[in-house]
């Protein structure tokens, strides 16, 4: 059995250009599709978020037209209600990357907010990273990427292939002409080889020990590269 690190948003809003606040958080199925991978293959998980605040779920990622209809969206719902994790997280400033043989970050708008400049975080992936150990990131979690600062000053993810949430999706989204910034577009400026495929569509991306996915049908096709990985 494996120990598996979920870090989280610990934010449940974005805030956009015009400083309007967007209810927001991590997105369901991001979490919960990898979740029960992991569990079915027996692994045990532990969530982390910044200062250890409980995760709030994105309530629009809870809706049926998001989740393939009305039993899919119960079974996600049933699924985050049966993860007990996400009620006691521990805080990200704790971690020991040691303790853990993976980490995953789902996604959701909450990662624009807070992530990408959480400098623990970018520690933690730049730690990940070296170590060698399973790491997979999904949708707009990559956002947390850019705290990633490497040695020469650089990113730390620089020249890595990575699937990530695309400028085409926020549009398509209705958010692009809102956000203050646009991931694809700033992981591109950041020296990230971004692989973007089909807008809604599963895109898996894996670079050395690094499992990226770019949208939340990437999620449980992201999960199962992730199990490879573990063995």
């Amino acid at each position: 059995m494996s120990k598996i690190l979920f870090v989280m948003t610990g934010v449940d809003h974005w805030t956009l250009a015009d400083g309007t606040k967007h209810p927001t958080g991590f997105w369901a199925e991001e979490a919960a599709a990898p979740y029960e991978a992991f569990r079915a293959a027996g692994h045990e998980m532990v969530v982390a978020t910044p200062g250890g605040v409980v995760p709030t779920v994105d309530r629009g990622s809870l809706a049926p037209e998001v989740n393939g209809g009305q039993e899919g969206a119960d079974r996600i719902a049933a699924t985050l209600a049966s993860m007990a994790e996400l009620k006691s997280p521990i805080r990200l400033e704790d971690v020991e990357l040691d303790d853990y043989d993976a980490v995953f970050y789902p996604g959701g708008h909450g990662p624009m907010e807070d992530l990408a400049v959480d400098t623990t975080s970018g520690a933690l992936l730049v730690d990940t990273l070296a170590s060698g150990k399973p790491l997979g990131v999904v949708c707009h979690a990559p956002a947390a990427l850019l705290a990633a600062t490497g040695a020469d000053g650089g990113n730390a993810f620089a020249g890595y292939r990575v699937a990530a949430f695309t400028n085409a999706e926020e549009a398509q989204a209705g958010f692009a002409d809102k956000a203050r910034w646009l991931l694809e577009t700033r992981l591109v400026e950041a020296g990230v080889d971004v692989r973007v495929g089909e807008p809604w569509a599963p895109n898996v991306v894996v670079d050395r020990n690094l499992v990226t996915g770019q949208n939340p049908a990437s999620s449980g096709p992201l999960a199962a590269e992730l199990l490879k990985k573990l063995g």
